[in-house]
């Protein structure tokens, strides 16, 4: 049976998905392309093996192993997961989540309700900023789509660094997760070497990511080599410890079960 991997189709999963967009993967693994939410529910329901997930999919999710040293992170600012608004945080009371959250809208609400004691009715919609700021004071918006907000017109605040400066840790957005009992010889490695060959063409990718998203090459190549973060090291690792603990406070997890990786 054929190995079936969820790539979550942002411009920030690219540099790990690299073999698999080039079909360069090995023999035995189809990839599928969706957005980040639809990924952990594909993976959840067994119609995928392998997913690029939102990160609090593995606290939801059972029977899930982490594929070590592979993420996506930020270590401050992120530019793509934003909270953009026309008033300052103390004055919002409604706020808009992009549906294809799931990481993001526990963080926004964590952030919300540590920093500036606020917590929000929520409301989930598709990312079109000016539909989601009719209906409330505040919009999360994630990925590609955020990228291209026209930054002038609102108050922005960059996710990754709010959470930097609250807890001193690098963020966690996703991470390539395996579903129990999932085997394919040197399984590890061929994520690993995914990611090798993406950086290694960055500039590639990087210049077919802006024409094809109509965003300038400099805005890409700086949001792929120094916003962007692939690595799943130490302090990443107490970042996402830190985020699941928070979250767990804050109930919006039950309680926090710790990681389990998949050996290599």
């Amino acid at each position: 049976m054929p190995i079936k991997v969820g790539i979550v189709d942002y411009l920030n999963s690219r540099p790990l998905a690299w073999s698999f967009l080039r079909g360069e993967a090995p023999d035995g693994y189809v990839a599928s392309y969706h957005p980040p939410a639809r990924v952990a529910d594909l993976l959840a329901a067994g119609e995928l093996d392998v997913g690029l997930i939102p990160s609090i999919e593995l606290q939801r999710i059972d029977g899930l192993e982490v594929l070590p040293r592979l993420c996506v992170a930020a270590k401050r600012e992120v530019r793509s997961v934003l909270l953009i608004s026309r008033k300052p945080p103390n004055e919002i009371r409604k706020l808009a989540l992009d549906r294809n959250s799931r990481t993001s809208a526990t963080l926004v609400r964590i952030l919300l309700e540590e920093r500036y004691g606020l917590t929000p009715e929520a409301v989930d919609l598709e990312p079109d900023v000016d539909r989601m700021l009719a209906e409330a004071d505040a919009a999360l918006v994630i990925g590609d789509p955020a990228l291209h907000v026209q930054r002038g017109r609102y108050l922005i605040h960059d996710l990754a660094r709010e959470w930097r400066e609250l807890t001193g840790f690098p963020f966690v957005f996703a991470v390539w997760a395996v579903r129990s009992g999932v085997e394919a010889p040197g399984l590890g490695e061929v994520f690993e070497r995914s990611l090798c060959s993406g950086l290694q063409a960055i500039e590639q990718v990087s210049a077919e990511a802006a024409e094809e998203l109509g965003l300038e090459l400099p805005t890409v190549t700086e949001y792929l080599s120094r916003n962007l973060s692939f690595t799943l090291g130490e302090d990443e690792l107490h970042g996402l410890e830190e985020y699941f603990r928070r979250a767990a406070a804050h109930g919006m997890i039950e309680s926090v079960r710790p990681l389990r990786f998949r050996a290599t």
